[in-house]
């Protein structure tokens, strides 16, 4: 059996925390839908078990406990904070976190109704994030650059699933971002992977921030690519002006990478009709209306 296939039970999350934190193995223990990377558990109702799962390294886990509790402080919005490490045993030859509990619904499951209040809090949160990196930050290849950078990835999605019809009005929307200029700033920290499933909503607004796993240093247009991803139509100038930190270049980029992390939540979601491993039935709405909030501009 490889690492891969080993079945994540909640009886093996409990004996991993009867091993190394016996304190907590009494607290109720239940699997939180989602997940990819990394599948969590609920451990009693402030706490969740971070176990590492499809991520073939445990950087990004390490990279959370790491940086997670230097960023927390400053951040507006709640956001999971290691409080405990487990470490790889012949029980589960992995590494798993325990985490803070972000309370809410993730947005691929709920929906924003308060649009103008989410752009202000993701705003807000954003800012707050997007500070000069230090030197010992995680730079991530696949991330974080210009767009650019990525084009291979983007000219496979975009033949994969880029829908019928909209083939020339996204590809002109990628080639603008491509064409904007270069950022010339400091690498600002960013959380790297801001999508649905990695925002909660509460009260029909943004309430909380999770799976810090691609947090990097890089060009902020990545996060900032949320003001299409996440947030509903028509929201996306009231975002920019309360960000206030964004010029037209930085736009530009960042529209392009939302056509791009777009194409990426429908092929996860034709993934998931298919049956496919890892696929996300649910993905393939979400990441069409977000397109189109794209197209849209």
């Amino acid at each position: 059996m490889t690492h891969a296939d080993i079945e994540i039970t909640a009886d093996l999350v409990r004996d991993l925390l009867r091993e190394q934190h016996p304190d907590l193995a009494d607290l109720a223990i239940r699997e939180v839908a989602g997940g990819w990377g990394n599948q969590m558990w609920r451990l009693g109702t402030d706490l969740a078990v971070r176990m590492q799962r499809m991520d073939p390294t445990p950087e990004f886990q390490l990279n959370e406990r790491r940086w997670l509790p230097v960023l927390a402080p400053r951040l507006p919005l709640p956001v999971p904070t290691p409080v405990r490490s487990g470490e790889p045993s012949a029980r589960f030859p992995k590494h798993w976190t325990v985490m803070t509990w972000v309370p809410g619904d993730p947005l691929d499951r709920s929906s924003i109704s308060r649009g103008d209040h989410a752009a202000g809090t993701l705003a807000g949160f954003l800012r707050a994030l997007h500070v000069p990196a230090p030197a010992d930050a995680p730079v991530r290849g696949d991330r974080g650059g210009h767009p650019k950078t990525c084009a291979d990835g983007f000219d496979r999605l975009f033949h994969a699933v880029v829908p019928d019809g909209l083939a020339d009005d996204v590809r002109t929307v990628w080639d603008d971002a491509v064409a904007a200029p270069e950022w010339e700033g400091p690498l600002l920290w960013m959380h790297g992977d801001l999508h649905p499933a990695n925002v909660v909503v509460s009260d029909g607004t943004l309430s909380g921030v999770i799976d810090f796993g691609d947090m990097s240093a890089g060009d902020p247009a990545w996060d900032l690519a949320a003001a299409w991803v996440i947030l509903p139509a028509g929201a996306a100038s009231r975002f920019f002006d309360a960000y206030a930190q964004a010029d037209a270049g930085t736009i530009r980029r960042a529209r392009g990478l939302a056509a791009m992390k777009s194409l990426f939540l429908l092929l996860m979601g034709q993934n998931g009709d298919l049956g496919l491993p890892g696929g996300k039935p649910g993905w393939g709405p979400a990441g069409r209306a977000a397109l189109d909030r794209v197209l849209r501009g």
